[in-house]
């Protein structure tokens, strides 16, 4: 799996994109075939690889970057 320059595997970038647009964990869960424990866990390490807190900030930065 291929990474960018923040550490993100195309699965972060993906779960980075639907916390964009506002979806639950759960909704993210169904949109890509997974349970929300595993998004939580997921979105866990997203926080870790970026330095952040909450998905506030998270769509915040991702945003910031893709208009």
């Amino acid at each position: 799996m291929q990474t960018n320059l923040y550490g993100l595997n195309p699965r972060d970038q993906r779960i980075i994109e639907l916390v964009s647009q506002g979806l639950k964990n759960g909704e993210i869960a169904r949109e890509i075939g997974t349970t929300e424990h595993v998004v939580k866990n997921y979105l866990r390490m997203i926080y870790d690889k970026l330095g952040m807190w909450n998905r506030l900030e998270l769509a915040l930065w991702h945003v910031s970057r893709h208009g």
